[in-house]
């Protein structure tokens, strides 16, 4: 009895720690080599959050997995159905390798490093440059 509490036990804690990237996300933070090596001063620090954003406002840009190793990425703009600048690509998660494949050739086109993964946070980098970050969230 003991010992099939500890597989239940073990088998819980293995299936938690994986969580899916299959699903759709958006863009919600996106930190550049600069922005990560620039140090504000502390006037700066305190004028930040009274400054308005900087971004497109009503513009989402989303990535989207599939169980069968494809995805999409494009931009959405408030109130139209279909996105723009809508690009395929095959995708292979390797541990926390995600690689990014042509969906025509096959060639891996980009390198990216996960960084974090929960039911609601996705978080990664370019293989290539650690100091780059892309945070989403899943809408569905």
């Amino acid at each position: 009895m003991k010992c099939l509490m500890v597989t239940v036990f073990v088998l819980c804690a293995w299936l938690s720690q994986g969580q899916s990237i299959v699903g759709t996300w958006q863009l919600t933070d996106e930190k550049t080599c600069f922005d990560s090596n620039m140090k504000l001063s502390e006037t700066e620090k305190e004028l930040l959050p009274q400054m308005g954003s900087s971004g497109a406002s009503g513009v989402a840009r989303t990535i989207q997995f599939d169980k069968k190793g494809m995805g999409m990425e494009g931009i959405f703009t408030a109130g139209k159905k279909k996105g723009s600048d809508m690009s395929s690509f095959k995708y292979k998660v390797i541990g926390r390798d995600l690689q990014l494949v042509d969906a025509r050739s096959g060639i891996m086109t980009q390198g990216l490093v996960i960084d974090s993964l929960t039911q609601s946070i996705l978080v990664f980098h370019d293989s290539k440059k650690d100091c780059e970050k892309k945070t989403f969230s899943r809408i569905k």
